[in-house]
């Protein structure tokens, strides 16, 4: 074999094996990136029971309710489609109704169980995916700032 040939070898053997470790990766990131839905979003798309996604919208007025151990209940609706949640934990101080929130967990059998739930921080604040699901289903009451 020529001295040519055998460095042709070893970069196409280089090649593939970068391209080998560059699917092993993104298959690795595959399974953890946290992709954001809104109610509308998760009825309309087919989204695996038991896959970690994030539910953004606004905690249903009337909706809340607190059972024993911890566990919230209370519905995310983006003002077309709601989502009862569950949620075991503290919520944060600026969770209540009628506020955005985005809540991060597993869907399952319809209900979505939360292992996080994050409120806006202020009054005019909300989560750019939240306000966008709202822009997108014609409910958005907000400002849009310029």
């Amino acid at each position: 074999m020529k001295r040519k040939h055998k460095r042709l070898t070893f970069v196409a053997i280089a090649l593939l094996l970068l391209g080998t470790a560059a699917a092993l990766v993104l298959a690795a990131f595959e399974d953890n990136i946290v992709f954001f839905y809104s109610p509308t979003d998760l009825a309309e798309k087919q989204v695996a029971d038991g896959r970690r996604i994030r539910l953004g919208g606004l905690v249903e007025e009337g909706s809340v309710k607190i059972s024993g151990g911890a566990i919230t209940l209370f519905r995310v609706t983006d003002l077309k489609t709601t989502v009862a949640v569950s949620y075991k934990g503290l919520l944060p101080d600026l969770f209540r109704e009628g506020q955005g929130v985005v809540a991060e967990g597993r869907l399952n059998a319809g209900v979505f169980t939360a292992d996080e739930v994050l409120a806006k921080h202020d009054e005019t604040y909300m989560p750019p995916e939240v306000a966008e699901a709202l822009k997108k289903s014609g409910q958005w009451q907000g400002q849009d700032k310029k």
